[in-house]
């Protein structure tokens, strides 16, 4: 990392620092890369008051300088945050037929300088370039954690989450469990009848945001709950004012080295977990054995592969993890792991565009499976299934997909959920796997 200055600083939370941020420059263009302390989850990054912004809110009809992926691909260096909307796909796969969001296709902010923490080691690390603008997050830092902490800013997370909440009656759903297994049966017949092999069909709720809920407030509530390697919060700015990404995913979509390394992780299978040892481990066992969550992982896997080789060298791709079990807090998943390395004359924009939108939240064969997701789902999924994008000081492109997560647009938060449909499916218990999926974001705003 040229020029980068790195400087050690006293330990804090990064809850509290968050905290601290958002009162002293304002929440628009915060980002909160968060971890659970697991070696996926170990790095936290906080960035506030972003040097630069980018933002495209058309689909690939509109004029040429909107695309997401043209931005993308012109970011000048630096360290870039932001989220990408699952129908930018609309710019790759023009074909296809997509719904427009009201969120931003795409909002990207660079940040100097950036605050990481080391949730192992408990280490906090200023990074930046900027001279000036270094030595004012110093002297803040300096001011404000050199001191005792002050009894309305250690207790400023519990304040929050005692005062905001929203009631399970208040969410407004778009389909009822009745209609989604119907869903699900039609996806089934189109299988039968040879017109795909799987979909990720999704749904969701909405429900007013409380006037005073702040989305790190909402986040705040939500890590406690739900705490996961790839979460995280994303405020826009600008264009993109009033929009905010809240995520608890537990998936990697892409991970580029500058060296031309690649990885994937993709999700399939999920199974509740349970307070009683022995039910959880019953859970754990059954999705482990499950043929039907084995097919649903090694098709996407497969698929995978493919986009991976349309911009990696031959030869290069592996999977060296396939059906391994992850426990979190409040589900069991299959995980499997997808690696390669990028033809010399490709970048991670070509990477992500071969591969978008994510195979995990799509189906096979993916555009046909998009086509027909199109049809049955109700409303556009705008970031949900998209992405959260980190670009660091060298060039490294991390992501996730953006499941278990909430998105805020106003006054308004939504959640989203969905399940892979195979051959052998069972429409009652897709239901019952979206309510696994989807409740426990809701409970734990309650």
């Amino acid at each position: 990392m040229k020029n980068i200055k790195r400087l050690l600083c006293q330990w804090e939370s990064p809850e509290l620092v968050a905290y601290k941020l958002i009162r002293e420059w304002g929440e628009a263009g915060f980002i909160w890369l968060d971890g659970d302390g697991s070696d996926l989850g170990r790095w936290v990054t906080l960035g506030i008051n972003p040097l630069e912004q980018f933002c495209s809110r058309e689909l690939g009809n509109s004029k040429k300088y909107s695309n997401p992926f043209k931005i993308l691909r012109e970011l000048p260096q630096g360290h870039w945050t932001g989220w990408l909307s699952y129908e930018a796909a609309s710019w790759t796969e023009p074909q296809n037929p997509w719904q427009k969001s009201s969120m931003a296709t795409l909002w990207i902010a660079s940040h100097d300088p950036i605050l990481k923490f080391d949730l192992q080691k408990r280490e906090l690390w200023l990074e930046g370039k900027d001279p000036k603008r270094i030595s004012i997050m110093e002297n803040f830092l300096n001011s404000t954690f050199h001191q005792k902490l002050s009894k309305p800013d250690s207790e400023a997370a519990k304040q929050a989450e005692c005062k905001h909440s929203i009631p399970l009656e208040s969410w407004d759903w778009r389909l009822t469990s009745q209609e989604y297994s119907e869903r699900v049966d039609e996806i089934k017949e189109w299988i039968a009848n040879g017109d795909i092999f799987q979909a990720n069909l999704t749904t969701s709720c909405q429900a007013p945001l409380p006037e005073s809920m702040r989305p790190i407030d909402v986040y705040s509530k939500l890590k406690k709950y739900s705490p996961a390697p790839f979460a995280g919060v994303i405020i826009g700015d600008q264009m993109a004012k009033g929009e905010a990404i809240i995520s608890t995913s537990p998936e990697r979509f892409l991970k580029a080295l500058p060296s031309g390394e690649v990885e994937t992780r993709p999700i399939k299978g999920t199974r509740p977990r349970d307070r009683d040892p022995e039910k959880d481990a019953d859970w754990a066992a059954e999705l482990i054995c499950s043929p039907k969550d084995h097919a649903e992982n090694v098709m996407i896997v497969d698929l995978l592969r493919n986009d991976l080789g349309r911009v990696c060298q031959p030869g290069s791709i592996n999977v060296p993890h396939l059906l391994v079990l992850e426990s979190y807090s409040q589900v069991h998943h299959l995980t499997s792991v997808v690696k390669g390395r990028l033809n010399t004359n490709k970048t991670w924009v070509d990477l992500l565009e071969a591969c978008w939108p994510g195979g995990s939240v799509t189906g096979a064969p993916k555009l046909r499976a998009c086509k027909r997701l199109y049809e049955l789902e109700p409303t556009a999924r705008g970031p949900y299934c998209g992405s959260i994008l980190n670009i660091n000081w060298d060039g490294v492109l991390d992501s996730n997909i953006l499941i278990r997560s909430l998105m805020i647009k106003e006054s308004s938060i939504s959640a989203h959920a969905g399940c892979g449909i195979v051959a052998d499916s069972d429409s009652q218990k897709e239901a019952e796997e979206m309510n696994w999926k989807l409740m426990p974001l809701l409970n734990a705003l309650t």
